[in-house]
């Protein structure tokens, strides 16, 4: 495959960067190791993403501040991209790594030895599985021969793993043992690691006292962080072959901010401009069609009523709506199946036409 200049700079940037991270996970010095692991491993996804994205003819710099665009943008370019095709699994991966880093770097976590060795795992896998998607070459022809597996300590279930976790926190959280610091450091890591199934939640101090609190008066793993639960790992092999990822478990409920089945301790914060940043002329472009018949195509898929897909912000006497992946993703589905002259002819705006039949179009919500 002949590389793109750019494509090719960023490449060579991803694979510095994930050989850094081996390194220090595989370090004699314990010494700032995880720091080095986590902010290698990001960075070498982020510059992964863009040699893709940008392989891929996408463009990776912001339109208004003329800047190249941050890791949350790559992952949902990437999602959307029908070359690099991330799975919401994998997106959800690469999102806990992020989140981890980001306390890593800014302020502090404790994240214990099995974690750091799964998601790190799980990153080389997915590292290895995208460059030869995209750039059809192994990860194994860019690594010395001599490179050992990254941990000899077998990888151990999960669920185990967080139950563990949470006991910890537990017991550092028990009176008398004023080592909250170290406890809220260990409740950050979980509640990154919600990055998996939960997107759009940031970890925020708000977030950790209220699960310290919920913890304190006794609350249960599953009713403090639900949503770990819905995570799995699958894993296969052994030594250099061994290979990590992360699942949703099947049947895992979906919830919402606003589930009323949820304890206070467990309601996550989520950013609502983070949600919900398409404006309707981006989601139509994105989508590939005109303005136009993005909103016909809206109005057959009621997609102005799904309220995972949309979302209106009010700013003083201004009301602003704004759309999310999932409303891009119905409608990239949707594009792909319906033939968009009958979505036109049956729900185009007003003005466009004195009159609009009845839609028969199977499927039609609206």
């Amino acid at each position: 495959m002949k590389l793109k200049q750019e494509a090719r700079v960023l490449l060579r940037k991803a694979l510095a960067s994930l050989k850094l991270a081996m390194t220090a996970f595989n370090s004699l010095h314990d010494e700032g190791r995880t720091t080095q692991v986590l902010l290698s491993l990001q960075h070498a996804f982020e510059m992964l993403l863009k040699a893709s994205l940008v392989q891929e003819g996408v463009a990776v710099f912001d339109r208004k501040s003329g800047r190249s665009i941050g890791f949350e943008a790559c992952v949902r370019q990437a999602s959307n991209s029908m070359t690099i095709k991330l799975a919401d699994p994998d997106a959800g991966a690469l999102r806990s790594i992020d989140a981890m880093r980001d306390d890593e770097q800014h302020w502090f976590n404790e994240v214990s030895e099995q974690l750091l060795y799964l998601h790190t795992r799980a990153g080389v896998t997915l590292f290895d599985d995208l460059l030869q998607r995209v750039f059809g070459e192994p990860l194994a022809d860019h690594l010395p021969q001599r490179v050992l597996p990254l941990s000899v300590d077998p990888p151990r279930d999960l669920g185990v793993l967080v139950d563990e976790e949470f006991t910890q926190i537990a017991a550092l959280l028990a009176p008398g043992r004023r080592a909250r610091h170290e406890a809220q450091a260990r409740i950050r890591t979980l509640l990154a690691m919600e990055a998996h199934v939960e997107p759009d939640a940031n970890v925020s101090i708000r977030d950790v006292s209220r699960v310290e609190k919920g913890i304190k008066e006794g609350r249960t793993r599953a009713e403090v962080f639900p949503r770990l639960g819905d995570i799995a790992t699958k894993i296969d092999g052994q030594g250099v072959l061994l290979t990590v990822h992360f699942t949703k478990k099947a049947g895992a409920p979906v919830r919402y901010v606003a589930d009323d089945s949820l304890p206070a301790a467990a309601i996550r914060e989520v950013d609502l401009q983070k949600k919900f940043y398409l404006s309707a002329k981006e989601l139509a472009d994105k989508a590939g069609l005109s303005q136009p018949r993005g909103t016909a195509l809206r109005r057959h898929l009621a997609i102005d009523n799904d309220a995972s897909a949309r979302h209106v912000f009010v700013f003083g006497s201004q009301s602003i709506a704004r759309f999310s992946d999932n409303a891009l993703r119905r409608m990239k589905e949707a594009v792909e199946t319906l033939d968009m002259d009958d979505v036109w002819t049956h729900h185009k705006p007003s003005g466009e036409g004195t009159s609009r039949p009845k839609c028969r179009i199977k499927g039609c919500a609206a």
